[in-house]
């Protein structure tokens, strides 16, 4: 190695941690209100946040996702091991982008959180809006 670039390789700083973007910035994740969609083709969640309007969350990792199900009229229905999530709303078979719904971005391990909507929000959306009423957690 030539003395300038051993010179190099002490003198020039590195990003620290600090400078680095954490998931969730502007890069990586698309924040649709209802939930949180990874950009990425090869992008995948670990785990899925269930964000409470009373502030509880509860998360799951996806590896523990056995099966998931859409009913239009009763919402979407997720089993982790021994506990179920129910998630019902208005207008969930709406693409959240195009060509893909909530549920096919659940399935696909895309979504980091789905935000449960809080009263006054359920009331001013519009009727075309996708709004996540209700997440119940049973065991």
């Amino acid at each position: 190695m030539t003395d300038s670039r051993l010179l190099q390789k002490y003198t020039v700083s590195k990003p620290s941690p600090a400078d680095e973007k954490p998931v969730g910035e502007a890069e990586g994740l698309d924040d649709l209100g209802i939930c949180g969609v990874l950009r990425g083709v090869r992008e995948r969640a670990i785990m899925l946040e269930f964000r409470q309007k009373d502030g509880n969350v509860h998360a799951f990792p996806y590896g523990w996702l056995t099966r998931a199900t859409f009913d239009p009229s009763e919402g979407i229905t997720l089993r982790f091991g021994s506990e179920t999530v129910k998630i019902a709303g208005q207008n969930l078979a709406t693409p959240i982008r195009p060509n893909m719904t909530l549920f096919d971005a659940i399935v696909r391990h895309r979504v980091p959180y789905i935000q449960e909507a809080d009263g006054p929000t359920i009331i001013s959306s519009h009727r075309q809006a996708i709004v996540v009423e209700s997440i119940t957690v049973k065991p």
